[in-house]
């Protein structure tokens, strides 16, 4: 490639050192394109939400329906009580954390599958992750998508600081799609209002969160959280997705609420 056609910061990079904190430095102030501004990634949880049946998924998905052409839904599913048992079986039989996450990912699949087969009479569509170049046709067309929530690391899965659960799980993965995408929203569908101070189903002194930044979040030091910790992690760095939603979607029109920007739930904050 001629040397002239290349910006400087393009020469740089031909020619530099991808370890060079300087040079790598230089790449930060170009501005990114948001692909998705006008979608939203909505994560059903699994062992909060779907592992419950048909008694919290049936009303969902009306609500999911009756969005259908007011909001673009990029619909991502939980894995659940299922993948903890992969899990322990697999933690038994010596497996190592890359192996666990492609149990866990089929097992998130298999969610995936039953959300698509209830939405299916709507040409709401499921799709891996080899299909996401077609999302945006997807979601112009019929107005939400499907896909599971474990990113596709499988074998490439980092090693946790403690233990060997694979850390980046399904809500990780609905988080990143969110960042990558520059979407207007995420909103984590559980079976809590949000965040509290302590587990509300062990702890009736817990106290509600609506809102928090990372910064006080950090400070609290919470035993529990209500999304995985690697979101969090992972938020610190964001360009895009510089915030999340958790909210009961047990409660009748809180979908719908979160999906038109109300103040439903906890927001967390990077900021």
């Amino acid at each position: 490639m001629q040397a002239e056609l290349l910006t400087a910061l393009g020469q740089s990079l031909v020619t530099g050192n991808l370890t060079d904190a300087e040079l790598l430095a230089r790449t930060a102030p170009h501005p990114l394109v948001q692909i998705l501004p006008d979608a939203n990634v909505v994560k059903v949880g699994g062992q909060s939400f779907i592992d419950r049946g048909r008694a919290a998924v049936f009303p969902l998905i009306d609500e999911i329906v009756a969005n259908l052409g007011r909001h673009k839904m990029i619909i991502g599913t939980g894995a659940g009580t299922r993948a903890r048992h992969a899990y322990s079986v697999g933690i038994d039989l010596g497996m190592p954390t890359g192996v666990l996450s492609v149990l866990g990912t089929f097992v998130s699949m298999q969610n995936a599958r039953m959300l698509h087969y209830l939405l299916a009479k709507h040409g709401i569509p499921f799709i891996e992750p080899v299909q996401f170049p077609q999302l945006p046709l997807y979601l112009e067309e019929r107005g939400a998508c499907i896909f599971f929530g474990m990113p596709p690391y499988t074998f490439w899965q980092q090693n946790p600081a403690v233990g060997r659960i694979p850390p980046h799980r399904t809500d990780t993965g609905c988080y990143l799609v969110s960042e990558v995408f520059g979407t207007k929203s995420m909103i984590f569908v559980k079976d809590e209002d949000g965040l509290y101070t302590a587990d509300p189903k062990k702890d009736k002194g817990a106290k509600f969160i609506p809102r928090i930044t990372l910064g006080e979040l950090k400070e609290l030091d919470l035993d529990d959280v209500v999304v995985e910790r690697a979101v969090l992690e992972l938020m610190e760095h964001a360009e895009n997705r510089r915030s999340i939603r958790i909210i009961n979607g047990l409660v009748p029109g809180n979908l719908t609420r979160a999906l038109e920007g109300e103040d439903v739930g906890t927001l967390i904050t990077a900021d």
